[in-house]
């Protein structure tokens, strides 16, 4: 009786349920970084514990180029994606359709990628129908695709990807504020701008972390249409730090990927605690 006690103690202990995703996550994610963070010491000679990989990553000039656009990326998408997605979820709130609208609102992550490269190919290509109509008014036609004008396609590709998924953790957020209390602010003579600046953008404190966090990630997730859009080299405006990995990958240069990998690691670790903490602080 005591065996078959301990047993039924250890079957209903929270540990338990926890083994078959921490194991997962052991075999599945840490133990290949570990192997990553192995190879990144590595160099061509098969000498561990080598910087040089680290520091033939600074010395590459596609290297640099691909950080700074991607730098430049997430610096002018999430803030854009932030705003608007919120202007728009505001602009919903207890709206009748929310409903019907929340799916809506997640058809562009169904959509294939394939199928929105091809719209943004006839939209945007060089005889495409955005130089139509700007032909309409005896504009020039831009090849948006092929300078400069990359980086903004790319960027309305990702906003409109992005959009609808991050209003709904915006509502998400949202229906968690009394409706009482916003009642309450109306009757006392609140007008809309006062209720949202006072009452509803502080509730959504909590949520602001978590999807400042998840567009961030979602950030790195452009890679596909841009490299079916353009392929492994495409305009420099577009070359991110996706392309340079998978151009290594094909080349077989493991030591430098490693080297890269545990660089956007560290990065990404050091954005979510420096994010953490802004959070904690607010509080």
């Amino acid at each position: 009786m005591k065996l078959v006690r301990k047993w039924n103690c250890i079957l209903q202990s929270k540990w338990t349920f926890l083994v078959p995703s921490l194991t997962g996550t052991f075999v599945f994610a840490v133990l290949p970084f570990l192997e990553v963070l192995r190879r990144s010491f590595w160099d061509d000679k098969e000498k561990f514990f080598s910087f040089i990989n680290y520091g033939n990553l600074w010395e590459n000039e596609a290297f640099r180029l691909a950080v700074k656009n991607t730098v430049k990326f997430v610096g002018v998408c999430i803030p854009l994606l932030l705003f608007l997605s919120l202007v728009f979820a505001l602009g919903l709130f207890h709206s009748k359709w929310m409903k019907f609208l929340k799916s809506a609102l997640l058809l562009p992550l169904a959509v294939p990628t394939a199928v929105v490269v091809f719209v943004w190919k006839l939209i945007f290509f060089k005889e495409g129908f955005f130089n139509m109509f700007l032909g309409l008014f005896s504009l020039k036609p831009v090849d948006w695709l092929g300078g400069e004008g990359a980086f903004f396609v790319l960027v309305i590709s990702y906003i409109w990807k992005n959009m609808g998924y991050t209003m709904v953790l915006w509502l998400a957020a949202m229906a968690d504020i009394p409706k009482e209390m916003l009642e309450a602010a109306e009757v006392d003579g609140s007008s809309g701008i006062q209720r949202i600046y006072y009452m509803v953008l502080p509730s959504l404190k909590p949520a602001f972390y978590t999807i400042t966090i998840v567009s961030f990630l979602n950030s790195f997730k452009v890679f596909r249409e841009a490299y079916l859009v353009a392929g492994s080299y495409p305009p420099k405006s577009m070359y991110l730090l996706q392309h340079l990995f998978n151009n290594w990958f094909v080349n077989l240069e493991l030591g430098k990927i490693s080297a890269g990998g545990v660089m956007m690691a560290g990065v990404f670790v050091l954005v979510t605690l420096l994010l953490q903490h802004m959070w904690d602080k607010s509080e």
